[in-house]
């Protein structure tokens, strides 16, 4: 690859969760460029992509492509990859996906039919198949291929889900610089263009399909710290789509007695009904949910109203008050302290929310000034130009200071958390605290990593583990005596490594983490990287056949159309016309092969052209005239009368000449100069794809033909050429 093909910034990819068009994950990409922030649309025209991925006997389809088939092909199309990567297999969202979730070895993989086999992929590579499409939406708008991305993640994503989240960017062959926090990359939309020495206090909620942020950055100048975050990645738009779902189900069994919970397409298409009810319902006060032949032919069709919108989703409605009260007395920060309360995600759009946002803070007006669908991805680009040094006055002194989302520590004997990096500590950081033996002469100590959502909480029955690793060849001495010292590590991603020595002995732990939910080996990532090269050459394959039947199928249609006209049947020559069929039957033969590659379907275009091309030719009889040089008024004379040649000895009779003959030896040109000679036009032919005009030199008395409107020069010597029928 040529380096002036390689992009030598970054873009910003922000996987927003809008539940706003049509409950689904959207992903958005952007690009610094001239100073400002370019958002990409998609081949579709479209600033947002489905985070959908579908499978079929045929072709993967990514994207809008994906989600417009959802409803045909309900249990091969994949997405919410979001609420599965870097997680424990749970049985929680199973009853609301269409598509089938399985258990291999505690994570979740997603099952579905591919090529006509049984096919199992990981979150992971799900992830990166999107990621893939984002990929190319940016190179074909910049021209160049990407190799460096920033991609953002909910705030409350755990050290297992940001790594995933890297391994879903290598398999797509991207380079992430970084992973920032969704609600820290949306204050950067807000806050770039609003720089100043005045410091403010911004609270950003993050509402989206289906996670859910809270943070609170002060914001002076270019720098931006985040003071606290807090959340829930399993709250958004589709889980008050689910409540209406269920809502409904109950309502069609209560009239029809039957049950469709079974029944993936009807399920799907209910949904679908359920999220344009939701949007309909954020300007309206009433709605009609409908669906025709929903299930064994009985139609469905039920008023909802905003009012009951609101009851049956206000206990979840309520609750995204709680991370609020959260980061505020985390930030030790008042509620009449906040300057800005600026809205992001789809979901921000319910009047409800909306209603108990402002209440919450006392009535405030809420701050819409950044679109929401975008907002991610623009801060996403703004970071990337900064790692990658495409700095400007807009840029150049920008900072950005997030915090650690999760207290981190160790699990110790007793159920006791050890807290090491407690929650809302600013990132990177390194910390450390001393650990001890629990037994007489114990030489291998084990250390559980744990995090939790909930602080400094003594007990860690619920805390989440992230993996563990051993020290080992601690020196035998009675319990307690023993100090290890234990080391997090919190990068900028957010991501943690651990390291131990015992202080005695100056032995250190060589540190393996061997349960990270989720995490792949690098055997596992490069086998997966070599795979998606194999399904984006399968997809370019199938889009190459897919185009050249397409076009296969529409010349066949017009050739049969073309010799079956009167008009062409009386044109072409005696046989032809069986010639020009054989050749459509060898085409049509080949668009019922399955295995009909690209090439073979244009060669099969190709022989159905060349055969109409050679029935429905002219024949041209071409004389050259050699000597004696006709005179001014022979030559005129056989103009006028278009007669032929007395001399058949000097006749040349041509076989069917095609355009190809223009450019032999025959015609190779000599263009007589304008001061020796002057040509008058006394009659014209066309050759092929050439307009060939026959003219008379005045002063030479020669007839010649010469160009009158292609790139082709008059032959050496005098030249008289006749149609012949």
């Amino acid at each position: 690859m040529a380096s002036e093909d390689l992009f030598d910034g970054a873009i910003g990819i922000g996987e927003l969760l809008l539940e706003w068009h049509l409950g689904t994950t959207y992903s958005c990409v952007g690009v610094w460029q001239n100073d400002r922030v370019e958002i990409i649309a998609n081949d579709q025209g479209n600033r947002t992509t489905p985070s959908y991925v579908a499978f079929s006997a045929e072709e993967r389809l990514i994207g809008d492509a994906a989600k417009n088939q959802a409803a045909m092909n309900p249990k091969n199309t994949v997405f919410d990859a979001k609420r599965l990567i870097g997680r424990r297999f749970e049985r929680f969202d199973m009853t609301h996906w269409p598509f089938t979730v399985v258990d291999k070895d505690g994570s979740p993989y997603v099952q579905v039919e591919y090529l006509g086999e049984e096919k199992t992929f990981t979150p992971q590579e799900i992830s990166s198949m999107v990621l893939s499409k984002m990929k190319e939406i940016s190179e074909a708008k910049l021209g160049k291929t990407v190799k460096k991305a920033v991609v953002t993640v909910p705030a409350y994503f755990n050290d297992s889900q940001r790594l995933a989240t890297k391994d879903a960017g290598a398999i797509a062959g991207l380079d992430v610089l970084r992973i920032i926090n969704e609600p820290t990359a949306a204050a950067i939309a807000y806050g770039l263009d609003q720089q100043s020495k005045t410091e403010k206090n911004v609270l950003i909620f993050d509402l989206g399909g289906g996670t859910f942020d809270v943070s609170l950055l002060n914001i002076t100048g270019g720098v931006f710290a985040v003071k606290a975050t807090a959340g829930d990645t399993h709250l958004g738009g589709e889980d008050f789509d689910n409540t209406l779902l269920e809502h409904f189900k109950a309502e069609f069994k209560r009239k029809t007695k039957h049950d469709i919970s079974d029944d993936a397409r009807a399920i799907r298409r209910l949904r679908s009904a359920c999220e344009r009810a939701k949007r309909t319902l954020s300007s309206v006060a009433q709605t009609t949910v409908e669906v025709d032949s929903l299930y064994q032919g009985e139609d469905f069709s039920a008023n909802i109203s905003r009012a009951r919108f609101e009851e049956i989703n206000a206990t979840m409605f309520k609750s995204t008050l709680e991370p609020v009260e959260k980061v505020l007395k985390d930030s030790k920060i008042p509620r009449e302290k906040v300057d800005d309360i600026v809205l992001v995600g789809g979901s921000t759009r319910i009047p409800k929310i909306q209603a108990l946002v402002s209440e919450f803070f006392g009535g405030r007006q809420l701050n819409k000034s950044i679109n929401p669908d975008e907002a991610v991805a623009y801060g996403a680009a703004v970071q990337a130009a900064v790692l990658t040094g495409q700095t400007s006055e807009k840029t150049q002194n920008m900072l950005l200071l997030d915090v650690a989302p999760l207290s981190l520590g160790v699990a110790m004997q007793g159920d006791v958390f050890g807290v090491v990096v407690p929650r809302n500590t600013p990132i990177p950081t390194n910390k450390s605290r001393v650990f001890t033996t629990v037994e007489d002469n114990q030489t291998t100590v084990t250390f559980p990593l744990t995090y939790s959502y909930e602080g400094e909480r003594t007990q860690c029955r619920d805390n989440r583990l992230l993996g563990e690793f051993e020290l080992t060849g601690i020196p035998p001495m009675p319990r307690g005596q023993a100090e290890l010292v234990t080391t997090f590590e919190v990068d900028a991603d957010g991501l943690l490594k651990v390291s131990a020595q015992d202080r005695a002995s100056g032995r250190k732990a060589s540190i393996s983490i061997t349960n990270s939910v989720g995490r792949l080996s690098s055997a596992e990532i490069d086998q997966m990287i070599k795979d998606a090269e194999q399904f984006k050459q399968a997809d370019k394959d199938f889009s190459a056949r897919h185009e050249a039947k397409a076009d296969l199928e529409a010349y066949i249609q017009q050739v049969e159309s073309t010799i079956t006209s009167p008009e062409m049947s009386s044109k072409m020559k005696r046989g032809a016309k069986g010639q020009i069929e054989a050749e459509l039957a060898k085409a049509m033969e080949k668009l019922e092969l399955e295995n009909s590659t690209a090439d073979e379907l244009r060669k099969a275009q190709l022989g159905v052209k060349r055969a109409l091309q050679k029935a429905t030719a002219q024949r041209l009889r071409l004389e050259f005239v050699f000597s004696p040089s006709p005179t001014r008024d022979e030559v005129s004379d056989r103009a006028n009368k278009r007669s032929g040649s007395n001399r058949r000895d000097e006749v040349l009779d041509s076989s069917l000449v095609s355009p190809n003959l223009i450019n032999t030896k025959l015609f190779r040109p000599r263009v007589p100069s304008e001061t020796n000679c002057s040509a008058q036009t006394i009659g014209s032919i066309t050759l092929g794809s050439c307009s060939l005009a026959r003219r008379f030199c005045l002063k030479k008395g020669l007839c010649m033909s010469i160009p009158a409107s292609c790139c082709h020069t008059p032959p050496e010597f005098p030249l008289d050429l006749r149609l012949e029928r």
